[in-house]
């Protein structure tokens, strides 16, 4: 049944260190109906794309924010219910500091008399504002950007609300290359202006003792950025989505932060192959889940992970972090084909083939459809991604920041291979092969390390046994 009365529609808290959100699309228009737990609008933000659910249901009253437009959780959108046409409370303003004192004077005849502007407050309160304009509290995605760079977040100048440092502004605090001052190292404040000398006789000022022409020229005003090149010759033009914008940032900022190297093994899949296919009548039927290849894979890197916590860890400041869990990432690409999300299974370790193949299957189908929420991309300690399901053979992923290495498979390939004979003599067959990858961060993990991984990782794979995992 329609409610009655008006039901505001929020943009909603997506994870504890998401802020804001991008309006992506409205799924219902004004003076439309909706039943509550429909799909009302899709959003974006840095880390997922998801849709929004009704409140209620009833008539689409009033949008509030169009699509396109980015703000801060908590921010009205929409009001469903109440009379049609009825106005609707416009979202409030964020507070600032001073707003008050920006606020226009009452107009009217009775308005008192203006009275003086306050003095400014000194500059020692700007500089130790951070207490009082929020800027003290930092999201963990820019506490965790500033640990990684070694910057102090005091020094970072903040355009969120109160002054806020986001994580955009961190973002451009590093690219630009600027070096934050220690914490107490702070700039000391002005001495006080000594007593001024007493004033010389007031000359004539230069400009009237010459003629107008000889005047000093005025500085010439500044000229406006350049517009973007207009597309040209069949070329269209797309804005960059929260989620590609974020995929940038995040690729950029890995690059820039670990160092990178890659290695790569060959895998004989024989007994996978032979197993999987015994397997899978009974996942699909009684399942309703497939044992890809990537499911064993992920099996066997959680069993090798537990000799290689350097490999499962991170660099954390001058720290290295090894925890005795496995966080699994795994890179999924969306419908649309133009976004890349890495949802993570948490606690890989206490999974079997089976639960494995469960949790990847559910993770891969809610990413697609836009069904994830924030903190299920996030707290990933290893990511494996797969692009061998279009045939490639080979890659050099980029760590998932702030990661220690990310592992690449590629496409199983019908091979000639030198095996041995029932009497120990080399012969060619024919076998399934697989080429690995992994690539990691060379500050952290050497290549003697990253190769021994590699060597008991192909080791599981290629002596699988039906009850091994």
């Amino acid at each position: 049944m329609a409610t009655t009365e008006a039901v505001d529609v929020v943009m909603p808290q997506m994870g504890v260190s998401v802020s804001e959100g991008t309006i992506t699309k409205w799924l219902k228009q004004e003076g439309e109906q909706v039943e509550a737990d429909e799909p009302l609008l899709e959003i974006s933000t840095d880390k997922v794309d998801t849709e929004v659910p009704s409140p209620g249901s009833g008539i689409v009253t009033q949008i509030l924010v169009p699509e396109g437009e980015t703000v801060e959780v908590g921010t009205k959108l929409a009001v469903i219910g109440g009379e049609a046409g009825a106005p609707a409370e416009a979202p409030p303003e964020p507070a600032t500091a001073g707003a008050a004192a920006e606020a226009p004077p009452p107009s009217g005849a009775e308005s008192p008399a203006p009275t003086p502007a306050p003095e400014p407050a000194p500059a020692v309160q700007q500089s130790n504002g951070d207490e009082q304009d929020g800027k003290s509290f930092v999201s963990p995605v820019v506490a965790r950007i500033a640990s990684e760079h070694g910057v102090d977040v005091s020094s970072v100048p903040g355009t969120g609300r109160g002054g806020r440092v986001t994580k955009k502004d961190i973002l451009a605090f590093v690219e630009s290359g600027a070096q934050a001052a220690p914490a107490k190292e702070e700039a000391p404040a002005p001495a006080p202006a000594p007593a001024p000398a007493p004033a010389p006789a007031p000359q004539p000022a230069p400009v009237e003792a010459r003629p107008a022409a000889a005047a000093p020229p005025t500085a010439p005003a500044p000229q406006p950025a350049p517009a973007p090149a207009p597309a040209a010759g069949g070329e269209q033009l797309e804005p960059m989505t929260a989620m590609r914008r974020g995929i940038a940032d995040h690729m950029r900022r890995s690059l820039d932060t670990s160092a990178h190297v890659t290695s790569a093994i060959e895998v004989d899949m024989s007994r996978v192959v032979a197993i999987r296919e015994k397997l899978k009548p009974e996942y699909q039927k009684t399942y309703g889940v497939n044992p890809t290849y990537l499911i064993f894979v992920a099996r066997a890197v959680v069993e090798t992970l537990k000799n290689y916590p350097w490999i499962n860890g991170e660099i954390r400041g001058e720290q290295i972090v090894t925890r005795p869990y496995v966080n699994l990432g795994f890179a999924v690409e969306l419908t649309d084909g133009k976004g890349l999300i890495v949802p993570v299974v948490k606690n890989a370790e206490g999974l079997n083939l089976l639960g494995m193949a469960k949790a990847v299957t559910d993770i891969a189908e809610r990413a697609r459809n836009k069904q994830l929420l924030p903190d299920e991309v996030q707290g990933g300690t290893f990511t494996i991604t797969n692009p061998g399901g279009y045939g490639t053979f080979h890659g050099t992923p980029i760590i998932s920041q702030p990661q220690a290495a990310i592992l690449g498979t590629y496409a199983l390939v019908k091979r000639p291979w030198v095996v041995q004979d029932s009497f120990g003599k080399d012969v060619i067959a024919i076998r399934p092969i697989m080429n690995v990858t992994l690539t990691y961060d060379h500050r952290l993990v050497d290549g003697a390390l990253a190769g021994r991984f590699l060597q008991e990782l192909k080791q599981h794979l290629e002596t699988w046994e039906e009850v091994s995992y």
